[in-house]
């Protein structure tokens, strides 16, 4: 039977979803750490295989800190639907009267806010472990900020396209990782061009309109997909 209550407005749909998955990853603070210490890992190994030259490192600390941060972002991409289609709580968002877009975009930002946002604030000092120079710190949280945004929303395309399926993180890999090497090349030229004195704010701009784009295109393909998967 119709119920009488008044529909929600989409705004109030997509924070009462922020705030349910707001909630939920901070129940699970291993899922916030596991992206900071991977990143902070790797950073430290890098010094060791590559050797203590810092001019050396300092040339190739953009490229570094991009590919990093683009192996965090895939690594927690999988589990991004993965509690909501086991608990079947996907499925009752599906059946809602609301668009799926709407609340795979809210829990989507509470995603990167958990985690994209985090590493790009960490980003500077691991710049810094790195030798990458003064000048080039600004750009390289910039050039993340805006990164970020659209290595998650790739990366929740991804999810949605392969959360019915066991095992499927190769599947993910190979679906998302082609579709994050124009980020990935606008974010460490930027960093690179900053670093020479050169203008990075054609690269940067660049980077604006990818994750512009992406917010306005990716919820929509990430609801599709959603649906898709429930179906099949």
């Amino acid at each position: 039977m119709p119920s009488d209550r008044p529909l929600l407005s989409l705004r109030a749909v997509f924070l009462r979803q922020f705030l349910r998955h707001g909630r939920s990853i901070m129940t699970s603070p291993a899922d916030v750490a596991n992206p900071l210490l991977f990143f902070f890992m790797v950073i430290t190994l890098f010094p060791l295989g590559l050797g203590p030259d810092p001019a050396r490192l300092a040339t190739l600390s953009p490229g570094i800190l991009w590919v990093v941060a683009l192996l965090a972002s895939l690594m927690v991409s999988a589990k991004l639907f993965a509690s909501d289609f086991e608990d079947g709580s996907l499925e009752q968002l599906a059946l809602a009267p609301y668009p799926l877009a709407v609340t795979a975009l809210a829990e989507v930002s509470a995603h990167w806010l958990a985690t994209g946002f985090l590493l790009t604030l960490v980003s500077p000092l691991f710049g810094v472990m790195l030798g990458l120079p003064d000048e080039g710190l600004l750009t390289l949280l910039v050039s993340l900020l805006l990164g970020t945004i659209c290595l998650t929303l790739i990366g929740a395309l991804g999810s949605a396209l392969t959360i019915n399926i066991r095992r499927g993180g190769l599947l993910l890999s190979l679906l998302i990782i082609p579709l994050n090497v124009p980020v990935l090349i606008f974010g460490t030229t930027a960093v690179r061009e900053a670093v020479l004195g050169g203008n990075p704010e054609s690269w940067l701009a660049l980077l604006g309109a990818l994750a512009l784009g992406s917010l306005v295109i990716a919820p929509l393909a990430i609801g599709a997909a959603l649906r898709v998967s429930l179906d099949s």
